[in-house]
């Protein structure tokens, strides 16, 4: 009888130091941040990994995107514009247009290929490249087709064998702007016939 009194007491007093540890390790518990309030994407798996790399990083509201300014350049060069090309290049590029050709000049009055891509360089680059468009690819690293972007300069010959006889500044979409024997500066499609036909390299200035 008396065995099982003390199994009793000791249980007794078991179940209260149980509690009051328990209490203990709630009371010493720090509160939770109110910061975790603001974790709107816990990250607990790769997938929740890979849906936090796909969040859009928000615009810089300080610096507004003038969309008027990119929807008349669309317009005026016949591109379609994601508001992140450059402003200067797509102004002076059009200042151009309808200038007519002339060989051996490089000025608004008349121009040729390779006039009008130095002047465009030397104007919103500052940037002097050779005056021919034969000198101005050894000057260029030569890229490929599918690597060419906006500013580019791409390349004309007429054979394998053959020299290089135009010049033109890659702008996007397959199109590019340059100063034709025919119709003098304007914008054109590297899908068209004759440029796809002649069509030799593209090159970077670096």
């Amino acid at each position: 009888m008396t065995k099982t009194i003390i199994l009793s007491v000791l249980a007794l007093i078991s179940i209260a130091l149980s509690f009051f540890y328990d209490v203990k390790e709630l009371e010493s518990t720090p509160a939770e941040p109110e910061t975790t309030a603001l974790l709107l994407h816990p990250v607990q798996t790769g997938e929740d990994i890979a849906r936090a790399l796909a969040l859009s990083v928000p615009l810089d509201l300080s610096e507004p995107i003038d969309s008027s300014f990119y929807k008349r350049y669309s317009r005026k060069l016949g591109l379609k514009l994601d508001y992140s090309e450059d402003k200067d290049l797509l102004k002076t590029v059009s200042s151009w247009l309808g200038t007519p050709y002339s060989y051996g000049s490089s000025s608004k009055r008349g121009t040729d290929c390779s006039g009008f891509v130095t002047r465009i360089y030397s104007d919103v680059y500052g940037i002097d490249l050779s005056r021919s468009s034969r000198s101005m690819f050894d000057d260029v690293t030569r890229i490929r087709k599918d690597s060419v972007r906006t500013g580019d300069l791409v390349f004309f010959r007429r054979g394998p064998k053959q020299p290089i006889f135009h010049v033109g500044i890659y702008l996007k979409d397959n199109k590019f702007v340059h100063s034709a024997t025919s119709g003098g500066v304007m914008v054109s499609s590297l899908k068209e016939p004759y440029y796809r036909n002649y069509y030799y390299a593209a090159g970077r200035v670096d």
